[in-house]
């Protein structure tokens, strides 16, 4: 899959580089971002940025996943991470995001996430985007939320994090959903 830059009002959404270990590291490494996902690892190791860009590089060249680095346009900063799973049989994809904890709170999840929902139904050809989140993570139901999905249910105790098992919120939307809510505030 070949893949441009999405241009936001404030942000650029990138492919993720080599170059982006530096910055990729205090940011994804934070406990608290790690408590908030599923798949970051904590502590967060410099292999493991390593393996995350190969991993973006082979997911993005099978189509199989378009992983995005979140950059400020103003200053160019690496602040998180926004992408899609993507089930093509199904046309389908689940939305992921991640933001640096210096980012929280300033709308950049919400705006790079309804670009890439966007991108999906518009570009790609996605018929239903989906996401999760913990239970106890309520600024992600908002994020949620604000891009038009709807809550779908809760599964219980359904996975395992840290030794505790978590409930998870369930999100969703499809095409004819996200006609009156794209490219909207």
């Amino acid at each position: 899959m070949l893949f441009t830059p999405l241009q936001t009002e404030r942000l650029t959404l990138r492919v993720y580089a080599p170059s982006d270990i530096p910055a990729l590291m205090p940011l994804i490494g934070a406990r608290e971002v790690a408590a908030t996902t599923l798949r970051i690892p904590h502590p967060y190791t410099e292999s493991d940025a390593q393996n995350f860009i190969a991993g973006t590089q082979e997911s993005l060249l099978s189509g199989s996943e378009l992983r995005l680095g979140i950059v400020l346009r103003e200053s160019g900063a690496l602040c998180g991470g926004v992408g899609l799973r993507i089930e093509a049989d199904h046309r389908r994809a689940e939305l992921g995001y991640w933001i640096g904890v210096p980012y929280w709170g300033k709308g950049y999840a919400t705006e790079a996430s309804r670009a890439l929902v966007d991108y999906g139904f518009g570009t790609l050809g996605l018929h239903r985007i989906f996401a999760s989140h913990f239970a106890n993570n309520p600024g992600s139901a908002r994020v949620l939320r604000k891009i038009g999905m709807r809550h779908e249910g809760s599964l219980r105790a359904h996975v395992l994090k840290w030794g505790e098992f978590i409930d998870l919120e369930m999100y969703g939307m499809v095409r004819s959903d996200a006609d009156c809510t794209l490219n909207t505030s």
